[in-house]
């Protein structure tokens, strides 16, 4: 039973009063899928029909290996830049839309082997490799990446560029030479104020579906491609076969440097909006089967003209509040994009590529935090700046490498916080049991010829120095010191270096007539310590059970008392 994929089990538990809902939410879903999915894909550099190809194999593909019965897959407005930052350099200057496919699709059977992979493996943590902090800050970065970028389409001219400053350079550049179209800037400007006030004001209405039937009736009405304004073209009769991309050895490299930070981004959202989703409704997030089912999802689209999928939050968002039960939702979703593609191929053809632009920049918007920055800003300055560097390394050196940079800083920041970790001294507050920290505590008071001494993290080679330096730092601050207590609770792991400078520390104690012995050590640090040989100098008299057992020790042997805190 464990082997079955989860679509056929929810199939088996199937309830005959889930279909209606499910269909209905199905027919739902899909008037978002459509313009959704040829916008986000011409936002990753890829023909219209591609965007459709991908949302129907993925769906499908999710319903058998997908263990959420609401999450929505396919195409995504934050892997669209990536893909076509990895896409688009590989192409020929004539820009080859065939080539392009098959290196998107390629990149898609990569994302999926790379999931496929980690999920077989259990290495669902992965996702966790990017902060909160370092994700605001580069959601930033590329909502402002994607919205500059489709300013070009917006206005009804398109560019070269490459990069933010670029793009901007570009842009305004073909503003100054009279390049705009004035009817393409009146319908994405109106598309994109049409979106906005209908989701603000009535979020049950279908927002984008309303304005892609307002776009089209008035290009129909008012012949808006006499006007200079590009439509969408009738697209593609039917559906694509199954087909394997052909590549050239030397593109394989750098799809799959994509395909890893592809792969990452899409499974901290997946994993995001899998947990907030499963809070709503009572169900268990499974991260290693998540990440299969994505892997699955993208080897689908990839082998069929397909590029890299994530789940959706406002898709999502969509399905649920359409009342959708399972995952038959996203089959019927594909079964109408199907009955399009075969029966309807020119419904969609008169529509504005402005109004596809106002759909991405829309979405783009939604990628953006401020409401987090600001938070960052008055709850934790630190974390902030680490926001704002990988909002500057989207922003300065492209999608790519800022997937880099926001990892690099979330490793960093975790290393810099072991690196430099809070330490204090503790003493006794009138009224309050046990120690504290007498940085918070002006009323703690201190034992005479006693440092209490807490290091709030493992010992290891890169600190170890800084815990022998704050030792000895306190000790010489009370000349009158004989004992240092290390309340060790904290102390959660001791390498081989760590050890050898507590022996050394130990030792310029010894000279100074101080005694070094430590509290609430746990077992599996105290087994190392042994290991490592240093119990040849540190005795079981040296280790107590708890700060008070070590306490009453020290004042037993040295009749001392409590005093004031210097």
């Amino acid at each position: 039973m464990h082997g079955t994929p989860p679509g056929v089990r929810t199939l088996r538990n199937y309830r005959r009063e889930w279909l209606f809902k499910d269909v209905v939410a199905g027919v739902v879903l899909s008037t978002l899928l459509v313009p959704q999915g040829m916008a986000y894909a011409e936002l990753a550099g890829l023909p219209p029909i591609t965007g459709l190809y991908t949302s129907v194999l993925c769906l499908l593909a999710y319903a058998v290996a997908g263990p959420s019965r609401v999450l929505v897959l396919g195409p995504d407005s934050s892997l669209g830049p990536m893909i076509a930052a990895t896409v688009l350099p590989l192409l020929a200057a004539d820009g080859d839309s065939g080539r392009a496919i098959a290196l998107a699709s390629m990149l898609a059977l990569m994302v999926g082997a790379i999931t496929l992979l980690a999920g077989v493996a259990r290495l669902g943590f992965v996702a966790d490799l990017i902060s909160k902090p370092t994700m605001i800050g580069y959601m930033n970065g590329l909502a402002l990446t994607i919205l500059i970028g489709q300013l070009p389409k917006l206005f009804g001219f398109s560019t070269d560029a490459d990069g933010l400053i670029g793009e901007v350079d570009a842009f305004v550049q073909g503003v100054a030479d009279g390049r705009t179209v004035a009817a393409a800037v009146a319908v994405g400007g109106g598309c994109i104020l049409l979106i906005l006030l209908l989701q603000r004001l009535m979020p049950k209405i279908p927002a984008v579906l309303v304005m892609v039937v307002l776009a089209i009736t008035v290009s129909v009405v008012l012949d808006l491609d006499e006007h200079g304004v590009k439509t969408v073209g009738r697209l593609p009769e039917g559906l694509p076969p199954f087909t394997v991309p052909h590549i050239g050895w030397g593109d394989l490299g750098p799809l799959f440097v994509g395909a890893l930070g592809i792969a990452l981004v899409s499974l901290a959202d997946t994993i995001s909006n899998a947990s907030a989703f499963a809070a709503r409704t009572g169900q268990q997030v499974r991260g290693n089967d998540e990440m299969i089912a994505i892997g699955t999802a993208n080897m689908a689209a990839g082998l069929f003209q397909g590029f890299p999928v994530s789940t959706s939050g406002s898709r999502t968002a969509v399905a649920e509040r359409a009342g959708a039960k399972t995952q038959l939702t996203g089959v019927v979703g594909a079964a109408l994009i199907v009955l399009m593609l075969v029966l309807l191929p020119g419904l969609f053809s008169d529509l504005p590529q402005p109004a596809l632009a106002a759909v991405v920049i829309t979405a783009s918007l939604s990628l953006a935090d401020l409401a987090g920055t600001r938070r960052l800003w008055r709850q934790r300055k630190a974390e902030f700046w680490l926001s704002v560097a990988a909002f500057l390394g989207v922003a300065l050196l492209g999608v790519l490498p800022g997937i880099a940079v926001a990892v690099g800083l979330s490793i960093l920041n975790v290393f810099r916080r072991a690196w430099w970790p809070y330490s204090t001294v503790l003493g006794r507050v009138p009224g309050v049991e046990g120690y504290h920290d007498v940085r918070s505590h002006e009323s703690a008071g201190l034992l005479p010829g006693l440092v209490i001494f807490r290091f709030d993290a493992p010992l290891f080679f890169a600190n170890a120095k800084a815990f022998r330096e704050e030792v000895l730092r306190y000790t010489r601050a009370e000349p009158a010191t004989r004992c240092v207590l290390i309340a060790a609770e904290p102390v959660t792991d001791v390498d081989t270096t760590a050890a050898d400078i507590l022996e050394e520390l130990d030792a310029a104690l010894l000279e100074l007539g101080v005694s070094l012995v430590f509290a609430e050590l746990k077992d599996p640090v105290r087994h190392k310590i042994e290991r490592y040989g240093l119990t040849r100098t540190f005795d079981a008299r040296r280790f107590h059970p708890t700060v008070e057992a070590a306490v009453e020790a020290f004042r037993s042997d040295n009749g001392v008392d409590w005093g004031e805190t210097p």
